[in-house]
């Protein structure tokens, strides 16, 4: 049994034999196995799902059929007030949560569990505009030369964080590379390509620029073999100094310290250099979809947020060198 599959058993199992327990593990059984979710993403629902499960026990709710619109509503005000007796909820992770619960009744309505969909008209809170964070491309160099290169481990940083920007991928995405997913072969005038992974194992093939690829090569010379023969010679790129595949956690905390030895504001993770990396390319001329296609984006919605960000830079830049722009 898979991963995945596990998770969702043991979400069945902690659901309770109940009829709505058992029907939610059901359900996140087929979001499993059916819609090839990332582990991520079935890990929030997984979440989501138990703590509504809790709440419709405290309401004396074991029947789908019981469950009204008044329940699912009481349930999207507990999350955002906490007065279910857990931590209340951001907007935006209450709203995550309520999509879930409305997809969970969406599921039972087609399958004829229930006659009716509680949840149809019960709205997500509206989360505040969040624009991604942008760094300026002399703070990202600045990271990048605060590495230490004169170490295998510091091969791998820098090899770990110019291909992060340079490729834009996911930090998730990065981390579960395997060597042969990677070449450096120049073609076309760009010195290599690599085959990204993204959400629901969708695949995509994203350039890579001539920096990273330099340090990844030099990453792959000089220090891979070193780290793998401390392991079992996995295929993963990044290599941890046991050998093993590099963490997420791990590459966060490699991003964390380099950013601090060059003295860039705090709050940079290490999904900034992916926020950097669109942010750069559209104030370079890059066209919206293609930037949508080298992030992984299903939607070009998702993306042209990155356009507010770079317009915000553009007003600044007018206001600032425009003899008229400020009466």
């Amino acid at each position: 049994m898979t991963v995945p599959a596990l998770a969702a058993q043991a979400a069945g199992d902690e659901l309770g034999s109940t009829p709505v327990g058992r029907l939610m593990g059901e359900y996140i059984l087929h979001m499993t196995v059916e819609r090839g979710l990332s582990a991520n993403t079935l890990s929030a629902y997984r979440r989501d799902l138990l703590r509504y499960h809790r709440y419709l026990k405290t309401q004396a709710v074991s029947e789908p059929a019981e469950i009204s619109r008044q329940h699912v509503t009481g349930f999207a005000r507990a999350v955002a007030e906490g007065s279910d007796g857990q931590s209340p909820l951001s907007p935006r992770s209450a709203a995550r949560t309520i999509v879930a619960v409305r997809g969970l009744h969406r599921f039972w309505a087609l399958e004829g569990v229930c006659a009716t969909d509680p949840a149809r008209e019960v709205h997500p809170p509206v989360a505040g505009r969040r624009l991604p964070k942008a760094i300026s491309v002399t703070e990202v160099e600045r990271i990048l030369d605060a590495v230490d290169t004169g170490t295998p481990t510091g091969l791998r940083d820098r090899a770990l964080l110019e291909f992060l920007y340079s490729t834009g991928s996911r930090i998730s995405e990065a981390v579960g590379l395997d060597v042969d997913d990677v070449s450096l072969q120049e073609e076309s005038g760009i010195p290599g390509v690599v085959r990204l992974f993204g959400k629901g194992s969708k695949e995509r093939l994203v350039p890579v620029g001539s920096y990273a690829a330099k340090a990844v090569d030099a990453y792959l010379v000089r220090a891979r073999p070193l780290l793998a023969a401390k392991g079992r010679g996995i295929p993963a790129l990044f290599l941890n100094a046991r050998g093993g595949r590099l963490s997420r956690q791990s590459a966060w905390t490699i991003l964390k310290a380099a950013a601090e030895r060059a003295s860039v504001a705090q709050g940079v993770s290490p999904h900034t250099l992916r926020h950097s990396f669109a942010t750069h390319l559209l104030e370079g001329g890059a066209d919206v979809r293609v930037v949508q296609e080298l992030l992984g984006h299903a939607s070009v919605t998702t993306t042209q947020v990155y356009t507010l960000v770079t317009a915000d830079t553009l007003r600044e830049v007018y206001a600032a060198a425009h003899p008229r722009a400020l009466g």
